[in-house]
């Protein structure tokens, strides 16, 4: 009876041998993704697949532009090992811009048995045409599990989704509550698919970075940058000399400037001086360096944090207007056109300017958005920016939209959208190239006529929101 069963056993284990490799790779636990696919950076050329795979296996991408994989190809295999909690980045390369590409992950050589059926995303374009770049900030997802709002960015089409920080919130030094939240927030049901076929790019803001109003005393900032780059497929991550999270990134006629505004910053309740810096040093030399030799019709400056007076005694650029407004000299003294700015964490939608053509330069502008998953909350009664262009959106969850057309000339329409994907910021503010440069004042032109009544008549010395 034993050798029987041996020889059973024998005969079972030359069968299984036999067996085609995605068969009886199968049979022995089933490799799959735990989390993802995600797609990161694009390029005309490449685009990137983070995933999270449920074993040290290698993983790979298997692509084609023709939907039934006729003309398949796949990558080399990035090994997903227990020291990265099983994450891996696989770039795609050689492909065409602007088209249209299928693929699907393999895991340990085979398919995902609980992802059949393919996924589609697109490479960067090489050539000006509508884009359309959407972005927000704040996902909480302990309160906010479902998070509705990523179904009506998804319905917009967006080109590119820009994440502004606060992505999760984990206010902690234990990398357990980062790396589970952050697989809680990649597991929402609205977002899975969204983030299977459209670009993701992101920057942290204070806490996916640390705890609330982090800064660069956080014990634990490298840690968090580690898993920050574990957990996102953005094209670079700092200088070799100067660590960090920042990264220039180039979408057709665009340059996005992802800004770290986190890991050097001094603290906020510091008084403002010349040397006070949320960028740093090396960071400012390179958003510098890299604004100079941009050729981009648009260069948009992603921060976490705004760029405004509004919150001016908080956690934002206006408790460091000494380095702000020497970025805002810089973009004037070299004569870099087409700057605008983009942040987060406020809780609500707003669109301010910075009016800085009364200093020879041209309006800076900085369109708001704040929460995609997150409680709200209306500041902006005993807030003053510079300029406020529009009223604050606090009605629901919303994301920020840029919609570039490059014919008959380039510009772009500013805009804050509720949870639905209906404007929440009344007419979208519309920007040309042209208003862009040096010399020009555009703020007039595109001001709401209730905001500038009221900011008129606080000019006379009455109340914003009152009376004379």
């Amino acid at each position: 009876m034993y050798r029987r069963n041996l020889l059973r056993g024998g005969t079972a284990l030359a069968f299984l041998a036999a067996l085609p490799r995605r068969l009886y790779a199968a049979t022995l636990g089933y490799p799959r993704l735990l989390d993802g696919p995600m797609i990161g950076a694009t390029t005309p050329g490449s685009f990137r697949v983070w995933s999270r795979a449920s074993g040290a296996f290698g993983v790979a991408v298997e692509y084609a532009t023709q939907r039934d994989f006729s003309d398949a190809r796949t990558t080399a295999s990035a090994a997903a090992t227990q020291e990265n909690d099983l994450c891996t980045t696989v770039e795609v390369t050689g492909l065409k811009p602007d088209t249209d590409y299928f693929y699907r992950v393999k895991t340990d050589g085979i398919d995902d048995r609980h992802q059949p059926l393919p996924y589609r995303t697109r490479t960067a374009p090489d050539r000006p045409r509508p884009i359309r770049i959407a972005f927000g900030s704040c996902a909480r997802v302990q309160l906010y599990p479902e998070q509705p709002v990523f179904e009506a960015i998804a319905a917009m089409e967006p080109d590119l989704f820009l994440w502004l920080g606060d992505n999760i919130y984990a206010d902690s030094d234990s990398e357990t509550a980062y790396s589970t939240l952050y697989s809680r927030q990649r597991n929402v049901a609205a977002l899975v698919p969204f983030l299977r076929s459209v670009p993701q790019l992101a920057v942290w803001d204070d806490h996916d970075f640390g705890y609330n109003n982090s800064d660069r005393h956080n014990g634990v900032k490298d840690m968090t940058r580690r898993l920050f780059d574990r957990w996102w497929a953005n094209p670079a991550a700092g200088l070799p000399d100067t660590p960090g999270i920042f990264f220039r990134h180039s979408f057709g006629p665009i340059d996005i400037f992802m800004l770290d505004g986190r890991y050097y910053r001094d603290a906020p309740s510091d008084p403002d001086s010349p040397t006070k810096t949320m960028l740093g040093v090396g960071q400012k030399a390179w958003l510098k360096r890299e604004l100079k030799a941009s050729k981009a019709v648009f260069k948009i400056l992603a921060s976490g944090t705004g760029w405004s007076l509004a919150e001016k005694d908080g956690d934002s650029w206006a408790s460091y207007l000494h380095e702000r407004n020497e970025i805002l000299d810089f973009i004037r003294d070299e004569r870099i056109g087409g700057c605008f700015g983009i942040s987060g964490d406020v809780h609500q939608g707003e669109v301010n300017c910075v009016p800085w053509s009364d200093k020879g330069g041209y309006d800076f502008y900085d369109l708001v958005s704040s929460g995609l998953a997150q409680y709200l909350a209306p500041k902006f009664v005993d807030q003053h920016p510079e300029v406020r262009l529009r009223q604050p959106f606090v009605r629901s969850a919303n994301f920020g939209l840029l919609e570039f057309s490059f014919d008959p000339e380039p510009r772009v329409a500013l805009s804050v959208r509720d949870v639905i994907g209906a404007s929440g910021s009344g007419k979208p503010v519309v920007l040309r190239a042209a208003d862009l440069v040096n010399g020009r004042q555009s703020w007039r032109a595109v001001i709401d006529p209730d905001e500038l009544e009221r900011r008129e008549r606080v000019a006379r010395g009455g109340s914003y929101y009152g009376g004379e």
